[in-house]
């Protein structure tokens, strides 16, 4: 169901919200879970159970590293373990199959990326003290909250662990969630929308046909289309965490304006990015044991982004793409850019992020 659809505005969302506000605050949390539930079944139904049981799994193996903290790195081990032979599974394992003539078909569960990433900064935590949530309930809740299911932004449980116990809702709290609602709503229907069109018309053309002219206006309206969709989810998503009495971290900040391929990436799907970076780079080390340490890590960790995004080799290609860039900011061209005025320094990100969404939108190296 899309937050932009008539089923979700006219039904869904108004029943939903009614329900919940009509709870007493100690069944809040269960009407958000239960809701959240039939939100995800009506478009997969099939996959409401493989949620439910990666829920219940983390759930109790959260209890487990808890209540056991000189074996919790066994259970730690357990849960990320499962959580991600669940996305090699059902995203990986049917295009590698593929590549070698074998016809098995595993449909994409809808949000796997974004539930099983929230799933793990939960057991990482505990791990690293936090405490365990008693109530499968309110885990639940946190783990299928419908707003930000399908696109995030990735919400670390510490973020709202506190929200999920005691929360405060106003008025002028949810007027801000609906203000930022429809802005968000307006970015995926009137811009996303329009410019996802002229991308289809010019990625559709045969590629002879293409002119060099069309081929830039193409990737360009690819570039509004994929922001403007991205950011207008989260919008939405922030808007209705408001007015749920949730405060959801921003996803996106102005990241078109960026003067680098770094201050780009410090502005787009910021979410992850900080997942990554707490989570994958500062354990394997960061920067703090040496430069080829630290281009190793960096390696790991655009591998990863990469194929957090999709299964097939051009999301692949498109991490190690901005890897290569980062490691020759890092090295030497950052120094360079700090010389030039910032209308150059903004074309130069602009030049190199268009040729980034080339790589991401296309079949193949050969497509693109």
């Amino acid at each position: 169901m899309l937050f932009s659809s008539v089923e979700f505005i006219f039904f869904f969302l108004p029943i939903s919200l009614f329900l919940y506000f009509l709870a007493p605050k100690r069944l809040k949390n269960f009407v958000l879970f239960a809701v959240s539930l039939v939100f995800y079944a009506w478009g997969e139904p099939i996959y409401l159970l493989l949620m439910l049981f990666t829920t219940a799994v983390c759930f109790f193996l959260g209890l487990c590293i808890e209540r056991h903290r000189q074996k919790s790195r066994i259970f730690l081990g357990i849960a990320i373990g499962f959580s991600l032979s669940l996305l090699v599974i059902f995203k990986y394992l049917s295009p590698a199959l593929q590549t070698f003539g074998i016809g098995l078909s595993i449909a994409l569960p809808v949000g796997i990326s974004f539930y099983t990433f929230q799933a793990l900064s939960y057991v990482i935590d505990l791990h690293r003290g936090e405490r365990a949530q008693k109530s499968f309930v309110d885990f639940g809740a946190y783990i299928t909250m419908f707003p930000q299911l399908v696109a995030g932004p990735i919400v670390r449980y510490e973020s709202i662990s506190g929200a999920l116990i005691e929360r405060s809702h106003s008025f002028k709290k949810a007027s801000m969630g609906i203000e930022r609602f429809v802005i968000g709503l307006g970015k995926k229907l009137i811009f996303a929308n329009s410019a996802g069109e002229t991308w289809s018309y010019f990625s559709s053309l045969p590629r002879q046909e293409i002119s060099a002219l069309g081929a830039w206006l193409g990737i360009v309206f690819f570039a509004f289309q994929i922001y403007f969709d991205f950011s207008g989810y989260t919008d939405m998503a922030i808007g209705l965490g408001q007015i749920l009495g949730f405060d959801f971290p921003e996803n996106f900040n102005y990241p078109y304006t960026a003067k680098s391929i770094k201050d780009f990436w410090s502005r787009w799907h910021i979410s992850l990015s900080d997942w990554f970076k707490e989570y994958l780079y500062i354990p394997l080390g960061g920067n703090r044991k040496g430069g080829a340490r630290t281009i190793l890590n960096m390696l790991a960790i655009w591998v990863f982004t990469g194929l957090w995004h999709g299964s097939s080799l051009n999301f692949l290609f498109w991490g190690l793409y901005y890897f290569l860039l980062l490691t020759l900011e890092r090295l030497f061209l950052s120094r360079l850019l700090k010389r030039l005025p910032p209308f150059i320094l903004h074309a130069y990100s602009l030049f190199f992020i268009l040729i980034g969404w080339v790589l991401f939108a296309s079949s193949g190296l050969g497509d693109a």
